[in-house]
């Protein structure tokens, strides 16, 4: 317990802190100014901030490598997929465009020969998940060996970060989702807590930011925050993690025909939920300013 707090206070810390750095000096690329790299739209039109998906890297890989008691494997694993996952994020954040969308369209180019920013972040989460998992091991292997179980492992990973991204279309949502289903596995005992302490702590840290629509995770802060809480899973019995999986796989999958948006709007008990702490949509009190770029999920 005192491990888990240690790593969320200081996970929160090092995130206000990076936050404060980045956005008093945005950093640029190719000669633009960092306000134009990291600008964006959000759903009202509003400009806001990537700069808040650094930030929450630099607090949770803080947070897990300060904090006592997180075994070395998991320190390790948690650098692999937090950073690989970020940095993947990225460079769809700010090299990606909205021609090809979900696995569909991006696995479609692929296809016919063209490499979109999304089919390189699908293709290297994957590869960063299976790594992740190689490193951390498991408390509990399958049935048939330790391959079969990194497999497993990674694909919770990568599934996980893929899913959190798709959440990250309303000011909080993302941040909401990740506390609903990391307090429970927090809760399910001490390996867990230990792994998902520093994600929640920098989530928690940031999310007035992201419900005061000044800033948003984008792909560089939710793909690695889904990872992070992933990687914990990894940490459940065989038959826990063959569930979580299967959900993570049905999610990915409804996502490509149904609207998360839309079943939330038309679900009374989601909708409040998912406005809590938001300004009510009827009342924008900000000037739109033109657009560099309209942030959505890959």
């Amino acid at each position: 317990m005192r491990a888990t707090i240690v790593g969320g206070i200081l996970a929160g810390v090092a995130a206000r802190a990076a936050y404060t750095a980045l956005t008093r000096r945005p950093p640029g690329r190719n000669g633009l100014p960092g306000e134009e790299v990291w600008g964006r739209t959000n759903h009202r039109g509003e400009p806001v901030t990537l700069l808040e998906g650094p930030a929450f890297v630099a607090g949770s890989l803080a947070g897990v490598l300060l904090a006592p008691g997180v075994p070395g494997r998991m320190r390790a694993a948690s650098v692999v997929a937090g950073a690989g996952a970020g940095a993947l994020g990225a460079y769809d954040d700010l090299a990606g465009s909205s021609s090809s969308r979900g696995f569909k369209g991006h696995l479609g180019s692929l296809a016919r020969g063209e490499v979109t920013s999304g089919a390189v972040k699908i293709l290297g989460i994957g590869a960063t998940g299976l790594a992740a998992a190689a490193v951390a091991g498991s408390p509990a292997p399958t049935r048939g060996g330790r391959l079969l179980d990194t497999a497993l492992n990674g694909a919770i990973v990568a599934a996980s970060a893929n899913l959190m991204n798709l959440f990250d279309l309303r000011p909080g949502r993302a941040i909401k989702v990740g506390l609903l289903t990391g307090l429970p596995l927090a809760a399910s005992g001490p390996a867990r807590a230990a792994g998902v302490a520093a994600p929640l702590g920098a989530a928690v840290a940031l999310l007035p930011e992201d419900l005061g629509e000044r800033a948003m995770l984008g792909d560089a802060g939710s793909n690695p925050l889904g990872a992070l809480l992933g990687l914990a899973a990894t940490r459940l019995g065989r038959g826990p993690r063959l569930a979580v999986l299967t959900g993570l796989v049905g999610l990915n999958a409804a996502s490509e025909f149904v609207s998360f948006t839309k079943v939330i709007a038309r679900t009374p008990a989601l909708n409040r939920l998912d406005m809590l702490g938001r300004r009510p949509a009827h009342t924008p009190d900000a000037v739109p300013e033109p657009a560099v770029q309209v942030a959505d999920s890959a």
